[in-house]
């Protein structure tokens, strides 16, 4: 057995016993970093889309070291207005809420806050987002990089990609699972979305819910 097929297998295990404890417990890990950037807004505002924002159309991972410390970061939130989707569980205070398929087959699990008990690596938005995700998995860093790989999430605007993420995909039966996170080590916050399919693609639904939802972005 390799060694990346043996990670390979641990991040499922992993990701199965991650899902369950969320799908039994409505809410993310106690270990994600709680809380929300100093000047966030009160519980259910997330935003469509800002009335104006930073140029450029991209925040790759080396764009997020550009940001200054006091940019504000958010998800906006696209999917309350499509009727594919309905809420599972509101805004639970911590920057964690969840959204699902009406159809029941999906839900996608959202996060937003600082990172203060991630090990974030300064300078290093790439690693750092490896590092969410090992706070998600609750497994080293290290373990995470090698079957990781760079994603997306839309920037400003539903369909426009643009915001480099880091991702875990895995495969159970029936059951697919995608977990994407952003840190941005200038600012000191982070993002994530764990999609959980029982049935369908998590990677299809992860790409429609980048069609609908984006990453927004306040200087």
């Amino acid at each position: 057995m390799t060694r990346a097929f043996s990670i390979s297998l641990r991040l499922t295990a992993a990701a199965v016993a991650t899902l369950a404890v969320l799908s039994l417990s409505g809410c993310l890990y106690a270990q994600i970093p709680t809380g929300s950037p100093s000047d966030a807004p009160s519980a259910g505002t997330e935003t469509d889309a800002p009335a104006d924002g930073p140029s450029g159309s991209t925040l790759t991972f080396a764009e997020g070291l550009d940001l200054t410390s006091d940019t504000y970061i958010e998800w906006g939130d696209g999917l309350v207005v499509d009727d594919g989707w309905k809420i599972v569980a509101p805004d639970d205070g911590n920057g964690g809420w969840t959204y699902g398929t009406v159809d029941g087959t999906c839900t996608a699990r959202f996060w937003q806050g600082h990172t203060t008990d991630v090990a974030v690596v300064p300078g290093d938005d790439s690693a750092s987002s490896d590092a969410i995700l090992g706070v998600l998995l609750q497994m080293p860093t290290a373990d995470i990089t090698p079957p990781a790989t760079t994603g997306e999430f839309s920037y400003m605007a539903g369909g426009n990609g643009g915001v480099e993420t880091r991702q875990v995909v895995g495969v159970d039966g029936s059951r697919t699972w995608l977990m994407a996170a952003r840190a941005f080590t200038q600012t000191g916050v982070g993002l994530s979305v764990i999609v959980d399919c029982t049935a369908g693609d998590a990677e299809a639904t992860m790409a429609k819910i980048n069609e609908e939802n984006a990453v927004v972005v306040t200087p």
